[in-house]
């Protein structure tokens, strides 16, 4: 299992969160980025500078994330292409996206697109904040607890 990160949008204390995670579990957390990202030296994190295409880090972690893994993210269209493939995908706001819950999700952010396009007002995302970050954390751990359970060999 592996922690992928699309992290040029990803607030720090997200960051923070998944660093911590990864080291205190002994899993992987890969951080992709367009642009140079700041982690600590250790066995279990390490970043990847990607392009400056504004595709480039949702095409690589398409590309090497495998069922299994976990993905946080804030960009839908890259959480659909994932999930569809039996990756875990969390918003750095906390939601876990599902193949039940994502169509619904894309079509209201394909939406918004479009109003915006047309020239729209439509309001942008709230402020991260402290809820938000709780509500990742909550997600995270569940999701990583449940993941390494199923990991561990049965005793009988």
């Amino acid at each position: 299992m592996t922690l992928w990160v699309d992290a040029d949008a990803c607030p720090s204390s997200i960051k923070e969160l998944i660093i911590r995670a990864a080291i205190r579990l002994k899993i992987m957390a890969i951080f992709v980025a367009n642009k140079y990202i700041s982690t600590p030296e250790s066995l279990y994190v390490s970043s990847r500078r990607i392009g400056t295409d504004p595709e480039a880090v949702d095409i690589y972690i398409v590309e090497n994330a495998r069922a299994g893994d976990v993905v946080a993210t804030q960009d839908i269209p890259l959480a659909s292409a994932l999930v569809t493939r039996g990756v875990i995908v969390i918003s750095t706001r906390g939601e876990l996206f599902t193949e039940e819950n994502i169509g619904e999700r894309l079509s209201i952010r394909n939406f918004m697109q479009d109003l915006r396009e047309a020239g729209g007002i439509t309001p942008g995302p709230r402020e991260f904040g402290q809820k938000d970050r709780q509500r990742f954390a909550d997600t995270l751990d569940r999701v990583l607890n449940r993941l390494m359970k199923q990991k561990k060999p049965e005793t009988i």
